[in-house]
């Protein structure tokens, strides 16, 4: 899916207010590993961007692990978590994901195959009315390390892996400041509103699965 600002979602969600507290011995601090929710429900705290995308992403659990869920059937909608956390504390964003099924033909740097089975958004308002992004993809042929553009320049897309790893768990941690600094530049950077996740296949008209899980910020 061609990325959409991601204002109108922030603008439905209900602000958390206050950062995380302090941070225990891992020097993390926990925004949503998916503990709280029934399962097979949407997940608390977080909302669609439109109310057609709530049926996509669903709280599972497997081996003790619970996690979210994406299955995109031709729809591309956002589902996003409003908030705050203390940038300069911690500039590290980290999660789990699971890619399980790739959009057939998608190629996130051509508009007509823009889908990806997993993707993670960070969100930073800069305006009453709009918002920047910084997007981190499991792309299924483009190359780790490609830098792509999309939404005018407001959401910047890094991709982190490509299919190599499908169907395995995999952690990440990016440093989110120092990204936001590489591809909107300048020495301040706006506080984080929260983060979305994508997982879509309106672009190819196809079928796309993955798995989230475990979102924290953490110290260096």
């Amino acid at each position: 899916m061609a990325p959409r600002p991601l204002i109108g979602l922030l603008l439905l969600v209900s602000s958390l207010g206050a950062g995380p507290g302090p941070a225990p011995a891992a020097e993390c601090v926990a925004l949503d590993d998916f503990s709280e929710g029934r399962l097979g429900e949407f997940p608390l705290e977080w909302k669609p961007r439109k109310e057609s995308g709530r049926p996509v992403y669903s709280l599972r659990e497997e081996s003790g692990r619970r996690f979210l869920r994406g299955i995109a059937r031709g729809i591309g909608i956002q589902a996003g978590r409003e908030v705050a956390w203390n940038l300069e504390a911690y500039p590290i964003l980290a999660w789990s994901w699971r890619p399980i099924e790739f959009p057939k033909g998608s190629d996130e740097r051509r508009s007509g195959t823009n889908d990806s089975a997993v993707a993670v958004y960070a969100v930073f308002p800069t305006s009453a009315v709009s918002v920047r992004s910084v997007k981190y993809v499991w792309s299924r042929v483009v190359p780790a390390g490609t830098h792509l553009t999309s939404s005018g320049g407001n959401t910047q897309v890094r991709v982190l892996r490509n299919s190599a790893q499908a169907g395995q768990w995999v952690e990440e941690q990016v440093n989110v400041r120092e990204d936001y600094q590489k591809y909107f530049g300048g020495s301040e950077v706006p506080k984080p509103g929260g983060i979305a996740v994508l997982t879509d296949s309106d672009d190819t008209k196809s079928s796309a699965q993955g798995d989230y899980a475990n979102f924290r910020v953490c110290k260096p």
